[in-house]
This record gives structure tokens, sequence and C-alpha cells, in this order.
């Protein structure tokens, strides 16, 4: 199992990013990917999920960011918009355990394998 996450960088706040997510290894059929993000003295925190039935987004991300996997690449994507500069992090990948429900997907421990950081900085 592996998770290639890309797509981070320097961007003005309001300007759009999109993150990549290719995972091998697996079907994306069969897990939840959840996208995490982490702030320079701050916790780890869930920004966006998808599985086969269900996506789910952070408060502080919905309406900007959008969550989508194309089964053919194998690849879920993270598309964000009006970027803020709090949404400066890096940001994080990772496979779930299984499918996940709501009160679940923004748990750190519900996810088994992660990718490596890809790192947004939102800044004029």
């Amino acid at each position: 199992v592996q998770l290639q996450a890309s797509g981070g960088g320097l961007v003005q706040p309001g300007g759009s990013l999109r993150l990549s997510c290719a995972a091998s290894g697996f079907a994306l059929d069969d897990y939840g990917i959840g996208w995490f993000r982490q702030a320079p003295g701050k916790e780890r925190e869930g920004v966006s999920y998808i599985n086969i039935s269900r996506k789910f987004y952070a408060v502080s991300v919905k309406d900007r960011f959008t969550i989508s996997r194309d089964n053919a690449k194998n690849t879920v994507y993270l598309q964000m918009n009006s970027l803020k500069p709090e949404d400066t992090a890096v940001y994080y990948c990772a496979r779930a355990a299984s499918r996940l429900i709501f009160s679940e997907w923004r748990t750190p421990s519900n996810y088994h394998y992660w990718g490596q950081e890809t790192l947004v900085t939102v800044s004029s």
C-alpha cells in the first residue's frame, strides 16, 4: 500500500490549488481516503474524507474545498478554492482501516496508511 500526495505550493489568498493522492496496492472502492492537515504548533486535523458512498468536510473548509476521486487513475483529489492564510499547513492523505462514518473520519488513529506530506502556503 502506497499513497503519494502532491500538488502543494505557494498561493495568494483567494487562490486555488488541487492536491492529488495517488494510491497503489489497493482499490479505492474498498477503502475510504482522508485528507488531513497540520499547521505549526497545532494538532493534525481532518479536512475531508471520501469513500464509495460518502463525502465529509470539516466545517472550516466546507463550500470551499471539494473532494473527488478517479477510480481509473486510483487517485483522490482535493480541490481547494478561496484559500485563506489559515489553510497554510502540511497536508497528508491517508487510507482508512474501513469505510468510516461521520463520527469516525476525523480521528487519525482510524487510518492505517499515510502518504508523505505536501506543503500548502497561503500568503501574499
